[in-house]
């Protein structure tokens, strides 16, 4: 049986431990196994070398247009990804897909495969920090916060250790559960984890709330983000009154839902102007404020500048050097 050939085509700046997640599986599967079952190559827009976010220079074995036949092609991108806009690599990518080739997003990569158009339709997921603007951006795809995610011909990965998962998955469906496992006991992962694993803890074990009608009222503010209720309609679903959630919100986590609340949309506010080109206007409506003046004062008195500040200051970090990247 000839090896399966993975590529990675790596975007400046990738991040090395989601490189490093992917491909030490394959070399240890090899070890384990006595056999090749695994190959795998290193693409660079014109095959030059590439550097990752840590500043280590990896050699590429090609460019997009000499690359070798792969079973699988892999986009791997750390930080500023939703702003890589290279046509050729899109219709790179697009051509591959028709060939056969099976595709894939680790980390922000997915952002690649999104503007190519080959995920239009699917499940898909990306970093945790880049789920909500995906999500926005891109209203075909159905974003979600799992660790890794297997539509079809089509892979995409949280990144960081998430990747590893996700290779063991394909080590598991092509030469056993068994071998998987093998793998995962040599790099110490005590766990194989499932595409139905999320990413992150939620967010009410990470508020540290044990009261399950308070970690219902959270759950109902993630989810209606774009369209706040009024608190008292927060407290009933939960089966509280309005003035016990007030005091329950205070004892537990030192705010009332009101300020709570606030926080959870300007949160996703900044994802959104990070992430995404959408005018301030459209963040402010898109995380329930009535206007983008109603959003800019909130946003300034959170986080000490305005929206427009946001901006400029990632503008200047997005330029080239080296950066830190998921």
């Amino acid at each position: 049986m000839a090896p399966r050939v993975i590529g990675f085509y790596l975007v400046p700046d990738f991040p090395m431990i989601a490189l490093a997640s992917a491909m030490e599986p394959l070399r240890i599967a090899n070890r384990l196994s006595g056999r090749r079952l695994y190959e795998w190559r290193l693409v660079s827009r014109e095959g030059a070398p590439v550097s990752a976010s840590n500043g280590l220079v990896l050699t590429a074995d090609a460019g997009i247009g000499d690359a070798p036949s792969c079973d699988f092609m892999f986009a791997c991108a750390g930080l500023f990804a939703q702003e890589f806009r290279d046509r050729a690599v899109f219709a790179w990518l697009r051509r591959l897909h028709r060939q056969g080739c099976r595709l894939g997003g680790i980390s922000t990569g997915t952002y690649l495969l999104a503007r190519s158009g080959v995920l239009d339709g699917h499940r898909c997921t990306i970093h945790w920090e880049n789920v909500a603007s995906l999500a926005e951006e891109f209203p075909l795809l159905h974003v979600t916060d799992d660790i890794f995610v297997e539509d079809g011909p089509l892979l995409t990965c949280s990144g960081g250790t998430g990747t590893i998962d996700m290779m063991l998955h394909l080590v598991a469906a092509e030469h056993g559960r068994a071998l998987a496992t093998a793998i995962s006991d040599q790099i110490m992962h005590p766990r194989i984890r499932s595409q139905q694993d999320h990413q992150r803890n939620a967010l009410e074990t990470r508020l540290s709330i044990a009261h399950p009608k308070l970690a219902d009222v959270v759950k109902e503010m993630q989810r209606t983000v774009e369209e706040p209720l009024d608190i008292e309609r927060l407290a009933r679903r939960a089966g509280l009154s309005p003035r016990h959630l007030e005091r329950l919100s205070g004892r537990v986590l030192g705010k009332t839902p009101r300020e709570l609340y606030r926080e959870l949309r300007l949160q996703r506010g900044q994802a959104l102007l990070q992430q995404t080109g959408l005018s301030v206007l459209e963040v402010a409506l898109a995380c329930g404020f009535v206007s983008a003046t109603h959003f800019s004062r909130c946003y300034r008195h959170w986080c000490g500048h305005s929206p427009s500040e946001e901006r400029r200051t990632l503008t200047a970090l997005s330029a080239p050097t080296t950066s830190v990247a998921h």
